[in-house]
């Protein structure tokens, strides 16, 4: 039988790849933290800006540079016309949302951008498909706009409020960086090759577009949605606990629970949760989708412990993701997009530490095939 010469890790679950100050996730803790930062703490506080100056420069920026980089972000979020170009044509063959960011990203390294640019430009560039698809022209934000109220403007063409500026910054704010993610290690791999950064951030949506990764958010409202819908003379309670019963008899993960790192509740979410909460008080129909989702939450957790008694499972950031982002007003469709939009400042990020340390990624693995063949 042919034999590993070193201990194979499905996944590469357990294995410790390089060394970054970037992020630190403790599975087991249930603890984030962001360059030294615990993410409940940094997340409701600061801007997007600031923390992308945290992750690039591993500080919190002065006033004075945090007005500089809001400037440059604003600036870069203007798009070339070679890049509109290609939106454009993309939105006419209705392309989904993560095709056409990467097209527009490969377009855009045409002009070898820097990080800023490319950070500056993702949010234009989810914004700008939107509104193509819809048969709109894109808009641009004010020049003075902070990066979340500009993500907000540009996707719908009004001034967002104060409460959804926040809410959507929170969420950028933790979603900026998670330690070795599979999206963060392929722009990390294409690093080592001395590639450029527009070819790492193409590659890391390309990962991110898997829906192993990416795109359990959207899963998970509707799921719940759906659960809500339903009238059948049951609680949403009882409609919860059979559909999760249902579920795990075919073999079918419950999204947004559950989680590859996390044994205990994602940290994220708790932070996501409270944000949701606040844009949700603000309407009636908000108060009682949260009302739902805790009771759906509930429902699922405890149903899980009687199905899987030997298996952690927990809320992830996905479920509450998605009220935040339904609360925002956003498709789910949009989902994983605006989640590229927070998840590319760690991936800038991540390209320089890979590049600064200048060692080709390249591992083994364990050959199982056949041995000893002959043609005749």
């Amino acid at each position: 039988m042919p034999t590993s010469p070193r201990p194979y890790a499905g996944g590469l679950e357990g294995v410790v790849v390089g060394e970054t100050r970037l992020s630190q996730v403790e599975g087991q803790a249930g603890r984030l933290t962001l360059a030294g930062f615990p993410v409940e703490t940094l997340a409701p506080t600061v801007s997007f800006e600031a923390a992308l100056f945290l992750l690039w420069h591993d500080r919190i920026p002065s006033d004075d540079e945090l007005r500089i980089l809001t400037t440059e972000l604003a600036a870069a979020r203007t798009l070339p016309q070679a890049v509109t170009d290609v939106l454009r044509a993309a939105a006419q063959i209705d392309a989904p949302p993560m095709h056409a960011l990467r097209l527009g990203i490969a377009a855009l390294s045409l002009r070898n951008p820097t990080p800023t640019d490319i950070v500056g430009a993702m949010a234009t560039l989810v914004s700008a498909y939107v509104r193509l698809c819809a048969g709109h022209e894109p808009v641009a934000a004010d020049a003075g706009d902070d990066h979340a109220t500009a993500v907000l403007a540009m996707l719908t063409g009004e001034r967002p409020t104060p409460a959804a500026v926040r809410a959507l910054s929170t969420y950028l704010v933790t979603v900026c960086d998670h330690g070795m993610n599979a999206s963060t290690f392929t722009a990390r791999v294409v690093a080592s090759t001395g590639s450029d950064l527009g070819a790492a951030v193409e590659a890391a949506l390309g990962a991110l577009q898997g829906p192993l990764h990416g795109g359990a958010p959207g899963p998970a409202l509707e799921a719940l949605m759906a659960l809500r819908a339903q009238q059948d003379g049951s609680t949403l309670d009882a409609r919860t606990r059979r559909w999760v019963t249902a579920e795990v008899e075919a073999g079918r993960r419950i999204m947004g629970f559950g989680h590859r790192v996390y044994r205990v509740r994602d940290p994220r979410a708790d932070v996501l949760q409270r944000a949701a909460q606040r844009l949700l008080d603000d309407s009636e129909a908000g108060r009682a989708l949260a009302s739902d989702a805790r009771c759906h939450e509930r429902a699922v957790l405890e149903t899980l412990r009687a199905l899987k008694p030997d298996r952690p499972i927990a809320t992830n950031v996905e479920f509450f993701t998605a009220l935040l982002l339904h609360g925002l007003g956003l498709p789910t469709h949009l989902f994983t997009p605006v989640f590229a939009v927070g998840r590319v400042a760690g991936w800038t990020a991540h390209f320089a530490e890979q590049r600064a340390n200048g060692r080709l990624i390249r591992p083994s693995v364990a050959y199982v095939g056949a041995q000893d063949r002959r043609l005749h």
